[in-house]
């Protein structure tokens, strides 16, 4: 099988939100054919690699794998929280593209469920 290299948002879309002082992103496949390689390339560790800029604590990816998507929970990483921040995004809603960036290898390869439901750094 051949692949190639793509960013997450050529098949995948996003949406951010906040509560507090903590990011929540919702990251959903295009097609669920390509649920499997996201999965096992966006880890809890790669999202907190391409965040390190803003120095999350935790971060926590819940898979959702019968809608072919997935939940991140990032702690700390809004500046104290929308009433807290002195920055222009204090809600995190362009945060999204920071995780929409990352390159992921896909491949013609099968559906296949991915077990497992929580996954935390």
């Amino acid at each position: 099988m051949s692949g190639r290299t793509v960013r997450l948002y050529e098949i995948a879309n996003a949406r951010s939100g906040d509560k507090g002082n903590r990011l929540n992103i919702a990251l959903v496949c295009r097609d669920p054919a390509h649920y499997a390689a996201i999965a096992r390339q966006v880890t809890a560790e790669r999202v907190a690699a391409a965040f390190a800029g803003r120095k999350p604590s935790r971060v926590v990816r819940y898979d959702l794998p019968k809608l072919a998507a997935f939940n991140f929970v990032l702690d700390d990483v809004l500046e104290g929280g929308v009433n807290a921040s002195l920055g222009l995004d204090g809600h995190g809603k362009s945060l999204s593209y920071v995780l929409l960036d990352i390159p992921v290898e896909i491949v013609n390869e099968p559906r296949a469920a991915v077990v497992g439901a929580v996954h935390a750094t």
